[in-house]
């Protein structure tokens, strides 16, 4: 491995267009990007592409191009306050460039903190993201932007960012790197530029020999033994988000806790996190604990107008709550009995008393007659016949064994006596 502690990826970023390698249609000679750099003014823009396809590099270009002042943010560790800095030093220098990345991670609050900068031009925005923009930026600022659709990388490019990464970086060039076969490394990089160049530098700095041969089994014994990638598309974003829910389901929020923060520095949507807890909080502690699914809600509510950094610590009170409280799956239960129950007798009739009557004609078919309206009893109950006829006194919820459920079981029992088996 190379002595610096700057990644190669970084190390070879391209400083210009002519180096730039990707997206033809954008930054060829009297494309879009080439002629905004030749006219010497920026515009706010929003690049839309995969990850590891150039979209912090030509916010980089267009800044040293345009010998603007350069900020950048990760709207995954940012929040209003930093905007809000960034916009002050903007202020006293006249003018920046503020590039955002994974600008959909941003919340309402702190996408409306850029606007009043963005249209006063003290800053030119480069947002950076790899979600659809009509759905995940607000459409004030939408509207200040101009699009970019990045494509993604061919093999082509990603040969050609490699074979040039060997030729300018100077610890590549001493390794002798020859690779025989790229399709491992290709295929482990998921089209992703940067990744692709940081996975060619761990191979090199591991094989041993003076000249070093990157075959596909060289690259797979490697990178499964070094690297622990956490890519949420692919296989361990599953394992994590698993044992993340395993964890909570078996009452141990120290390793849930720690999952939860492997998927943050992971770079997990925390929509996405907050929406399993949700889940969670019905399937696996239901009536257990009726807080907890309103404990849920609220994390994902806060979660959506907080947004990183600061929503980590609503996860953690959401994820250990969950986490230390009792457990039960009889909802989840119940609906999958009752779904197999129907599936089973299809389209059984209701019974009449408890019809729906709104016309004359209904009454005169005795829908609604005999029903008992259960406040006009005693503890506001009175045995009657809900169920039809053929499935009279299938049982479909069975209470937990917990302090709460036992509750509803005393109830359910006294109420119905034998018919259900409470």
């Amino acid at each position: 491995m190379s002595d610096s502690n700057i990644p190669l990826a970084e190390r070879v970023r391209p400083e210009t267009l002519l180096d730039f390698i990707g997206q033809e249609h954008l930054v060829g000679p009297g494309k879009v990007l080439e002629q905004m750099i030749r006219s010497g003014t920026a515009r706010s823009i929003l690049f839309w592409g995969p990850p590891g396809v150039g979209k912090t590099t030509l916010a980089q270009i267009i800044a040293r191009s345009l010998n603007m002042l350069f900020f950048t943010l990760s709207a995954i560790d940012s929040g209003v306050k930093d905007v809000r800095n960034v916009i002050e030093q903007a202020k006293k220098a006249g003018h920046a460039l503020l590039f955002i990345d994974e600008i959909h991670r941003f919340n309402k609050a702190q996408q409306d903190s850029l606007l009043g900068a963005v249209e006063k031009g003290i800053i030119t925005l480069i947002g950076a993201t790899t979600e659809n923009p009509s759905f995940e930026v607000i459409s004030a600022l939408l509207s200040r932007c101009q699009v970019y659709v990045l494509q993604p990388l061919t093999e082509t490019h990603l040969k050609a960012l490699v074979e040039q990464a060997i030729q300018k970086d100077n610890w590549l060039q001493k390794q002798h790197l020859v690779i025989m076969e790229w399709e491992a490394i290709i295929q482990l990089s998921g089209g992703d530029a940067r990744k692709l160049l940081n996975l060619v530098e761990l191979i090199a700095g591991t094989i041993e020999g003076e000249e070093k041969v990157i075959t596909n089994s060289v690259a797979q014994t490697i990178v499964q033994r070094k690297m622990a990638l956490y890519d949420k598309s692919g296989e361990q974003h599953y394992d994590i988000i698993s044992a993340f829910i395993k964890s909570i389901r078996g009452s141990d929020p120290n390793a849930a806790v720690y999952y939860l923060a492997r998927m943050i520095a992971g770079g997990e949507d925390p929509k996405f996190i907050a929406r399993r807890l949700i889940i969670l909080a019905s399937e696996d502690i239901g009536n257990a604990n009726p807080n907890a699914l309103l404990l849920a809600t609220s994390c994902f509510q806060a979660v959506e107008m907080i947004g990183y950094p600061e929503c980590r610590i609503i996860l953690s009170q959401a994820v250990t709550y969950l986490a230390s409280s009792a457990k039960s799956n009889a909802a989840y239960m119940a609906i999958n009995s009752a779904q197999q129950l129907v599936e089973k007798t299809g389209d059984l009739p209701v019974p009449l008393a408890i019809r729906n009557a709104p016309t004359g004609l209904m009454k005169k078919m005795d829908y609604g007659l005999g029903y008992k309206y259960s406040h006009d009893y005693p503890g506001n109950f009175i045995a009657q016949e809900f169920m039809p006829e053929t499935i009279s006194g299938a049982k479909l919820y069975e209470p937990g064994e917990n302090a709460a459920e036992a509750r509803q079981r005393d109830y359910l029992r006294n109420c119905w006596k034998e018919k259900y088996g409470y």
